[in-house]
């Protein structure tokens, strides 16, 4: 199995089912994790050295920070019903408690963070919502925290991909710190299937294929993008969900798209 496939694991005992860290992942600076807590059951965290963003996936939950409560949060029970979640951003050097009101599925993104903003909940409508691509490269994004909001070094946003589209398509990387044309970003994605039975492709490579990996992804699994391009393929009857995760030395997403198939632009 490719070392950038990482499959979920049963509960640990505080719900834990995905754990990435800079160290596991040989990178600086993305973590990212996912918890199915079951109705009622809590789960305390300190922020430490992280900024943390809570991604309701699916269920309710009241989070406690050290200084805020967000009550009776969350209203999605899946998130194939394409309505933007609730999420909580939280500081470093901070913690949270979370309750789960219902059955719950909650990714915890995670980056370096320097302390410059409070927390807060992140609704609905304040997530930002946009139709990309044309035909079969059509999609659906939902950005909860893109470079405009607030943030140290977080990047988060998510991805539904019709069954036999293509995303993150014509394929693009971020893998060199050369601003104003491009910035080096580490990724995790984060990938649902609907019916859950089924998988997509997500394709790995740079440009002299010393990266070259081809992955059969199924649900919940995550794919760490350390460098290259990544393209993500659905097939036919099976559509595609997948929560992003950025995070780099400068906030700023800027991509570079692979020059043998920037025609596809022009479709």
């Amino acid at each position: 199995m490719s070392k950038l496939l990482i499959k979920p694991q049963n509960r640990d005992h505080e719900g834990k089912i995905l754990h990435i860290s800079p160290e596991s992942a040989n990178w600086q600076y993305v973590g990212f994790e996912v918890y199915s807590l079951k109705e009622g059951e809590e789960l305390t965290k300190p922020t430490e050295k992280n900024e943390v963003c809570l991604v309701l996936l699916s269920g309710k939950a009241d989070v406690h920070t050290d200084k805020e409560t967000f009550s009776d949060i969350g209203e999605r029970m899946s998130v194939f019903e394409k309505i933007p979640p609730y999420s909580v951003y939280i500081p470093n050097d901070d913690s949270y408690t979370v309750k789960a009101l219902t059955d719950l599925e909650m990714a915890v993104c995670l980056a370096p963070g320097k302390g410059n903003y409070p927390a807060r909940l992140i609704m609905p409508e304040d997530v930002g919502q946009e139709d990309r691509g044309s035909g079969k490269m059509s999609r659906k994004i939902h950005n909860i925290l893109p470079e405009q909001k607030e943030a140290d070094s977080l990047l988060v946003v998510e991805v539904f991909t019709p069954d036999g589209n293509t995303s993150s398509y014509p394929p693009h990387k971020h893998d060199e710190d050369r601003l104003p044309h491009e910035s080096y970003l580490e990724e995790t994605y984060y990938h649902k299937i609907n019916p859950t039975q089924g998988f997509v492709f997500q394709r790995v490579y740079n440009d002299d294929r010393s990266l070259d990996e081809t992955m059969s992804v199924e649900h919940r699994n995550v794919v760490l993008v350390p460098e290259g391009y990544h393209p993500v393929s659905a097939v036919a009857g099976y559509e595609s969900y997948y929560l992003n995760v950025m995070a780099g030395p400068k906030r700023t997403w800027k991509f570079y798209n692979d020059p043998d198939h920037e025609w596809l632009f022009q479709k």
